[in-house]
């Protein structure tokens, strides 16, 4: 199966403007809220781990470039919304440069194989660019939902 790289960014686009959106429009101190239930992320914090997500599997695993990522403190990430909106539009153009002429059946780099948990995206590089997609389209569900829990308590 061949995607074009147009192709795979269109869908990178949707569901990244999406989340984009939601935190523009929840404002700096609803995105940065989290909802009332155990363990729940901020919108704020959910895009970033999303925007660490590209870094990592496009920059790291595809690119073989160096990265740099905290995973932990994207989970507790806060700060204006403008500011991570445009991290967005940065991380979205680095993607493009990570992907650009690849070889979709390499092995990634920074992937080690785990047996008791097998997956695909340890093989090959096409398969890291799915998992991206898996990750953003998962987190924008998640984002939604948080979204409506906070407009909800607002009410």
């Amino acid at each position: 199966m061949h995607v074009a790289p147009a192709d795979y960014l269109w869908f990178v686009d949707r569901a990244l403007d999406a989340l984009v959106q939601i935190v523009v429009d929840l404002g700096d101190d609803l995105a940065n809220r989290q909802p009332d239930l155990p363990g729940a992320n901020s919108a704020y914090a959910i895009l970033t781990h999303c925007l660490g997500v590209m870094e990592y599997w496009g920059g790291g695993t595809v690119a073989e470039r160096a990265f740099e990522r905290d995973r932990r403190s994207e989970f507790v990430a806060r700060g204006g919304v403008e500011e991570l909106a445009a991290r967005a539009r940065t991380a979205r153009l680095r993607l493009a440069e990570d992907i650009a002429g690849r070889d979709w059946a390499a092995a990634p780099a920074n992937v080690f194989p785990d047996p008791v948990d097998p997956v695909p995206y340890d093989l090959v590089k096409g398969a890291v660019m799915v998992h991206i997609l898996e990750e953003l389209y998962q987190h924008l569900g998640q984002m939604e939902l948080t979204r409506d829990l906070l407009v909800a308590g607002e009410r």
